[in-house]
Order: structure tokens, then sequence, then C-alpha cells
């Protein structure tokens, strides 16, 4: 009979609804901790921080790593494009001002535009620079699609991924925020994308 069968339909999407209510906390949790990949630093050849936080927070990070020996220097990636000057060339100078020696710190100009692209061009100057250990120092939302990225495209260099902070993003909470909601979606939105090769 219809009305005993579409009954307990509404009854199984209204349990659904509320266990998914119950419990949406832990699975959005789950799913901003997935992006997030930590390895932590080792000591390595060379420090090397992506491009992409205008807060500093990822070329702090790196600084601080050079400061605790970890490795010798940091290569900061920076493309062109913010009023004509190179990323990189700010995060150096805001992070001087911040008490860390600029000789921590080698510019890499370059002219990406996605992580793919930017790993592509850090991968060949690593190469010529004959670095066989690398402490990749990117947000840490973006962590796990940037190691993947890097270990795919330069095997035989040892790659530790380390989380720098991001002021709107953490696994646990990114939901709370309009700027932790759209970091999230759109970090997702690229991690899928670069699963199926875009």
């Amino acid at each position: 009979m219809p009305g005993p069968r579409r009954f307990r339909w509404l009854l199984l999407l209204a349990l659904v609804a509320i266990l998914v209510l119950a419990t949406y906390p832990f699975w959005l949790t789950a799913l901003g901790t997935f992006l997030v990949k930590n390895d932590g630093p080792a000591k390595a050849d060379m420090v090397v921080v992506l491009a992409g936080d205008a807060t500093g927070n990822r070329i702090f990070t790196a600084g601080n790593l050079v400061r605790q020996g970890f490795a010798p220097v940091a290569l900061i990636s920076g493309p062109a494009g913010v009023y004509g000057h190179y990323e990189s060339d700010l995060a150096i100078e805001m992070a001087a001002k911040q008490g860390y020696p600029a000789s921590y710190f080698v510019a890499f100009h370059n002219d990406s535009k996605s992580t793919a692209s930017e790993s592509e061009a850090i991968v060949s100057e690593l190469r010529r620079r004959n670095v066989h250990s690398i402490d990749l120092v990117t947000s840490n939302y973006h962590t796990r699609r940037a190691g993947r990225t890097f270990r795919n495209l330069a095997p035989g260099i040892a790659v530790h991924v380390v989380a720098a902070p991001d002021q709107y993003f953490t696994a646990n909470a990114w939901w709370k925020e309009r700027e932790g909601r759209k970091t999230f979606l759109i970090e997702w939105m690229k991690t899928v994308a670069s699963w199926i090769g875009l």
C-alpha cells in the first residue's frame, strides 16, 4: 500500500536528518582534517615555501625552521602580479621587518598560476641546485594536495610537508566563519580537480 510505504520513507528521512544534525561536527571535522597532511619538519637541504599567503604565516614558519637548524636556507616562491612586485620579494621584506635575517631566504621568481605549475618550476630549480631533501611549507589546508603534487613531480627528492597556520581555517572549526567555509570549498574543489587530472 502506498500510504504506509510513504510513511516509512518519511520516517527514514527524518531519522537520517536527525542523525546528520546530531553528528555534523564529526563529519565536517573529518572532511577538514582530510585536507591537512602535516609530516612535520625534518633535517633537509632546503626549506621551500609555496606562494599564496598574504599574512606571512608561511614565511614565518620557514624562518623558524631555518632558525632552528632544520635547513640552511628557505627558497621562497613568488609569482609576479602584486602591483608589479614578486610575491617572494614582498614576503622576504615582511619577514625581515619581523626580525628574520634576510639571509635566511632566497627569492625564487616565477610566473606560476597553479600549484602544479609552481611545483614544476620549483622542482626544476631544486634539481639545478642539487637538492635532495626539502621541508615544504604551505598553509595547513593545502598540505595534502601540495605534498601529493610535489612527490609525483619529484621522485628522488625527500619531501616533508610542514603546515603553516591559517587565520581562517582549522580542521575542527572551519565551518564557523565565512572565510573558513570559502577556503574549505575551494580547496576541496581543487583537490577533486587534481584527482581527475584537471
